[in-house]
């Protein structure tokens, strides 16, 4: 298994999960109604393929696309934009207790919400742990400006970058 204990600052759940192929899921937090339909299909294309998904599920559509996915039986890794939580909604337990879920941050327990600049940190941190990327949708370039192209060589050695819209 390849060794990521240098991004990952804390983590629970399945370490073995980091093993499977990985999708990253990226997408804004305004979304057409079409591109929401179009996400809402993939999700469930990962979700019969069994494919792992990571993503930090945040935006709406991220958070309904863990959703579908948590019907299923696959991987998925959750990467926080925040220090570890200590307590779960019933359905994020559920997956833990399963063996099917690996949370994992980059930031220690004194960063308690969220912001741009920790989002762009987490988004750096799915990137180099994907093997393929999807955008579900991309509202405005800030949403890629403060993540892959500041780091080009993060898409470059993937193989696949798709966009669901």
């Amino acid at each position: 298994m390849e060794n990521y204990s240098h991004l990952i600052y804390a983590q629970i759940g399945n370490l073995c999960i980091l093993e499977q192929p990985k999708t990253a899921f990226l997408c804004s937090r305004q979304v057409p109604a079409d591109a929401v339909l179009k996400c809402y299909d993939w999700a469930i294309q990962m979700r019969e393929a069994g494919r792992c998904v990571i993503s930090g599920f945040h935006s709406p559509i991220e958070q309904d696309v863990l959703h579908y996915l948590l019907k299923g039986k696959q991987p998925v890794i959750l990467a926080l934009a925040r220090g570890m939580k200590s307590s779960w909604e019933p359905s994020i337990q559920k997956a833990l207790e399963e063996g099917r879920l690996l949370i994992v941050t980059p930031f220690g327990e004194l960063i308690k919400r969220a912001s741009q600049d920790t989002a762009a940190i987490r988004n750096d941190l799915m990137l180099k742990l994907a093997d393929e990327v999807v955008v579900g949708y991309v509202q405005s370039l800030w949403f890629l400006l403060t993540t892959a192209l500041t780091l080009p060589e993060l898409w470059t050695n993937k193989p696949t970058i798709r966009c669901t819209a």
